[in-house]
């Protein structure tokens, strides 16, 4: 007996199982709504289907949402406000401990008065004593006249003469966050290389933006900077993955620019001023006109649309400066990769949409969700449900004929469960048409036998071994049903407001079904199909499938689909000529002399035209039966009319049921000859 082992969900196994037959099924329902098979196809990866058990099948919408709902979290985790509140805190332990250490030093000092008498003199040790106290006031004075600004407090504290050492080189180590903060502005990556901002480094950096400025002064000149120069002389600016030419460069620079600006945006107005003096204090003239320049360079070259991007933070949540330049980093790329998303929808591939992206902001299952739903449109091609002509898809004849059969299971399986009263489908009787009952064999039946029936009932009379012995009261024999030839027209209104109502898209259903059913289950019976609206002409399957509201055109024109109609049934010798009318109102167009003449509401020249080619049908023993969407009164009138001149009937149904009426009606009249 074999072994099984059992582990815990790792995430490498197989997340999603793509089954090309349900793809097919949810690709063929987006044909019918959108008429178009790339608009199906994006349909298809945005929306996704449901998968069993797996629950919902891989999805670009689904992705989008989550990606969405991951930027919300970072939104209403933080209050970006706080970043100021780590300067501040600083600032306070800095002034705290140079109080402190001011009462230590005047501490110390009187100790030392009144315990070094022997060393010094007791003018002197009191000279000191008073000299070490009046500094001790200033500086207190100094601090309690501190202005209450952040900006203000440092301004003043820069020359301001610190007693205690701890505090002085907690100080200097503010200003050193507080000048990379200033410069990150304009260069996050540049300034993370630097171990300490002293003069010496800023004047470096200095230099390396005035280089910088004149490569892209050159570039605004349509002169070739030498870029390699450049990097050989500032290259460890740039750290261990250096840019490889001056547009890289540039695009990164675009970048951590735009996240400082999105930081300043997103903060509320006086915090982000607060912020921007106390930056703007922290360089020297020359260094903030240098970086002013480049930034101004930056934007004539490469136009950053995204620069100035606010996000609404509402968290409560603490957050350093350092910490919220990276987050909106963070943000950055999630917009960037909502934008791949959205961009993707017109091409099924999504090779624009960044794996290593999706990857690092929403873990590894949303990649592997991701290459799913780029597994869609390989696996209909491989199925040979589509192919890929030129640029673009096309469905073959193979998918075109599985959209069909689709449809007619729909219906079908609606029929099974609704049981529509008054269509009496199963009829017996002598025929062609073979059904699953039997019956016992008389003499001159047609010899259908059913094997498997006579077998048994051999087996019944005489249970003994093999061979068979069969007589003549054996025979189980299937019943037949004899089924008329007949020649169809689906004739489908085409109007605007078949569109906008969602009947044109069952319409469509119910002649893709029709056409199977006659393929498969009726070969000698002809289908045709006319659309119709200012004019009529007849389309194929395909032509069909590809149909949407784009083609808007005035008028409902049932003179020039009756004779459409007529002519395609005339040339057809067979028992059973009918129209199927689908429509949703009466006729406002009609031909005349070459010219289609339109009016709303309906002209009495229309319905004059309308009814001579109904009766021209009737003429032809053509059955006209018509399947209605809308009421009104003129409609209802017309119709009556229209059906008391043919003979033919009326259904009022909705696009839920149309399909049911239609097929079971058609069947109906294939039956005759019952017994």
């Amino acid at each position: 007996m074999g072994s099984f082992l059992y582990s815990e969900w790792d995430g490498s196994q197989e997340l999603f199982e793509l089954d090309r037959d349900k793809l097919m099924n949810e690709l063929g329902r987006h044909m019918m709504r959108h008429g178009d098979l790339s608009r199906a196809l994006r349909a298809l990866q945005r929306k996704g289907i449901m998968g069993g058990q797996k629950g919902q099948m891989p999805s670009l919408d689904r992705l989008l949402e989550q990606l969405r709902r991951l930027k919300r979290d970072r939104l209403n985790q933080y209050n970006l406000d706080s970043i100021v509140d780590d300067i501040k805190q600083k600032l306070d332990d800095i002034l705290k401990t140079e109080r402190e250490g001011i009462k230590n030093k005047l501490e110390e000092a009187r100790q030392k008065t009144r315990t070094n008498k022997g060393e010094l003199s007791e003018e002197v040790r009191e000279r000191l004593l008073k000299n070490i106290e009046d500094r001790a006031a200033q500086n207190r004075a100094k601090l309690d006249g501190l202005p209450s600004d952040i900006g203000g407090q440092i301004r003043e504290l820069t020359g301001y003469d610190f007693m205690d050492e701890d505090a002085r080189n907690k100080f200097n180590e503010l200003l050193d966050i507080l000048k990379k903060q200033a410069m990150e502005q304009f260069g996050r990556g540049m300034v993370q290389q630097l171990k300490n901002m002293d003069p010496g480094a800023l004047a470096n950096m200095r230099h390396m933006v005035e280089a910088l400025n004149q490569m892209l002064e050159q570039r605004l000149r349509g002169e070739a900077p030498d870029f390699n120069s450049f990097m050989e002389q500032f290259g460890g600016y740039f750290g261990d993955n250096p840019p490889q030419n001056l547009e890289e460069l540039v695009e990164n620079l675009q970048n951590q620019i735009a996240q400082a600006q999105s930081l300043m945006e997103s903060l509320s107005p006086e915090v982000r001023q607060e912020l921007q003096d106390l930056l703007d204090a922290m360089l020297d003239e020359a260094t903030k006109y240098e970086l002013a320049k480049m930034a101004s360079h930056l934007e004539r070259l490469f136009p950053n649309d995204q620069a100035r991007r606010r996000f609404p933070f509402t968290g409560e949540e603490s957050i350093s400066y350092r910490e919220a330049m990276k987050l909106m980093e963070t943000l950055q790329k999630m917009d960037r990769l909502e934008q791949q998303m959205k961009a993707s929808e017109n091409d099924p591939s999504l090779d624009d949409i960044d794996n290593a992206l999706v990857k690092e902001l929403m873990g590894e299952d949303a990649e592997r969700e991701l290459e799913a739903v780029r597994e869609i449109t390989r696996l209909l091609e491989e199925a040979g449900y589509i192919s890929k002509v030129g640029d673009k898809y096309e469905l073959t004849p193979r998918g075109i004929r599985k959209i069909g059969q689709q449809a007619l299971d729909n219906i079908f399986s609606h029929l099974k469960r609704d049981r529509l009263g008054g269509h009496d489908i199963h009829r017996t009787g002598p025929g062609t048409e073979r059904l699953e009952d039997t019956k016992k064999y008389e003499f001159g039946d047609d010899f259908h036998i059913h094997i498997q029936k006579t077998i048994m009932n051999s087996l019944m009379r005489e249970p003994a071994g093999p061979p068979v012995k069969l007589d003549i009261r054996d025979f189980e024999m299937l019943r037949t049903e004899e089924s008329t030839r007949s020649a169809t027209v689906l004739m489908l209104d085409q109007s605007l407001s078949m569109f906008l109502n969602g009947y044109f898209e069952a319409a469509k259903q119910v002649a893709m079904a029709m056409e199977t059913l006659i393929k498969t289950r009726y070969p000698k019976d002809i289908l045709h199909v006319v659309t119709f609206s200012r004019r009529a002409r007849e389309i194929t399957g395909k032509d069909l499938l590809s149909m949407s509201s784009s083609r808007r055109e005035q008028g409902t024109n049932y003179q020039d689909a009756l004779r459409l109609a007529r002519k395609l049934l005339s040339n057809q010798s067979c028992s059973n000529r009918e129209i199927i009318l689908v429509t949703d109102g009466e006729p406002t167009a009609h031909l005349e002399g070459g010219q289609v003449y339109f009016q709303y509401p309906s002209s009495w020249r229309t319905i004059q035209m309308t009814m001579r080619e109904v009766r021209a049908c009737t003429a032809k023993r053509i059955l006209i039966n018509t399947f209605m969407f809308e009421y009104s009164p003129f409609f209802a009138s017309f119709i009556t009319q229209m059906t008391r001149l043919n003979k033919g009937r009326v259904f009022f149904t909705n696009p839920e049921s149309l399909g049911e009426y239609v097929l079971v009606d058609y069947l109906s009249h294939k039956r005759k000859n019952i017994g």
